[in-house]
């Protein structure tokens, strides 16, 4: 089989491979796509070189068919479609309160541990998600970064009728976006970059750029004064967190979904004076993910404009060099067939 691996120095190896049988619990996925992320492109750019074990396959949101079924797995046959919630959370402990999905040991698959870019991957039982036969495995590669979406909005305790600001209008933004308006809420992306504002625009968000217009009238406008009542900070940049305790309303909630690796200086008069609340997302429980699932399933929301462009899995190392060229697009797709 195909196999690839990061070598570090900005290289992907593409290499032969022996296809090995599952292990006791474990199953054996024949992958169909594989979606590349902005992790697996901090990756690339060596900004992960002290945890990932080069060289290492990468890679975490995909889709599969099960090829083979190791000892000790009754759950899961040969032939179903599934998908990988790539934590290994068995390290858990009394004090991670239940929420293993942030418990202190939690290892992530695919960046602590062999990933999902190569044809056929074997992976302990205990993360896959069933799809339902009909689910197209295209859509399915983005079940995972849709989980990240779902679980930002479940956090959130966005409901019918509340108005939410995106601030940053990326793939994870525009995906929040989806699930923020699937709930019934009115949605405003924030975004700086004219494609992306083209493109919410074309998914059918009201999208607008905060250096060409004062983001908080214009929230203020459509909302009778109120201001938002959810904020997603998506953006990760210095301009959004100041923005975001200006364009929430009185007892908004702002929604941290970017990473911000260094401490930076947030307005904490502004949560004082209207009562705001801060809350912290980070990736995804079962829920999420089976909420995902169901929306993909459903196919009502514009996913298939989410993909950019796919390409063979022998193409790895062009794909993650056109990237770089072009940062604009939404989600590149590797077929792991080709």
């Amino acid at each position: 089989m195909i196999a690839t691996k990061y070598q570090g120095n900005k290289t992907f190896k593409v290499h032969e491979k022996e296809i090995t049988e599952p292990s006791k619990g474990e199953v054996r996925i024949k992958v169909a796509y594989v979606g590349v992320c902005g992790t697996d492109v901090h990756i690339y750019h060596g900004m992960m070189d002290k945890r990932v074990s080069i060289p290492e396959t990468i890679g975490h949101e995909m889709s599969g068919v099960i090829d083979a079924v190791g000892p000790g797995v009754a759950d899961f046959s040969v032939g179903e479609k599934v998908v990988v919630r790539p934590l290994d959370d068995r390290l858990v402990k009394s004090s991670d309160k239940g929420y293993n999905h942030i418990c202190e040991d939690l290892k992530f698959i695919g960046i602590d541990s062999e990933g999902a870019m190569q044809q056929y991957w074997n992976v302990p039982s205990f993360v896959l998600h069933k799809l339902k036969p009909e689910t197209d495995l295209k859509l399915a590669a983005l079940i995972e970064p849709l989980s990240v979406a779902a679980h930002d909005v479940r956090r959130s305790g966005l409901v019918k009728g509340e108005t939410a600001v995106v601030l940053g209008g990326g793939p994870i933004g525009m995906l929040v976006a989806m699930v923020a308006k699937e709930v019934g809420a009115q949605v405003i992306i924030s975004e700086v970059n004219p494609k992306r504002i083209q493109k919410a625009k074309e998914l059918g968000f009201d999208a607008v750029n905060p250096m060409e217009v004062d983001l908080v009238d214009y929230v203020k406008s459509k909302t009778e004064n109120k201001r938002a009542d959810v904020v997603f900070e998506v953006a990760g940049v210095q301009p959004a967190l100041d923005i975001m305790c200006e364009v929430a309303g009185i007892r908004g909630r702002i929604v941290m979904v970017a990473i911000h690796g260094e401490k930076k200086p947030v307005d904490l008069f502004k949560f004082f004076w209207k009562e705001l609340s801060l809350i912290g997302a980070r990736v995804y429980e079962k829920q999420d993910y089976e909420k995902a699932i169901e929306l993909v399933a459903a196919n009502k929301l514009p996913f298939k404009d989410m993909i950019t462009d796919v390409q063979p899995l022998s193409n790895i190392q062009t794909v993650f060099e056109n990237i770089d060229k072009n940062p604009d697009g939404m989600k590149v797709l590797m077929d792991c067939s080709l």
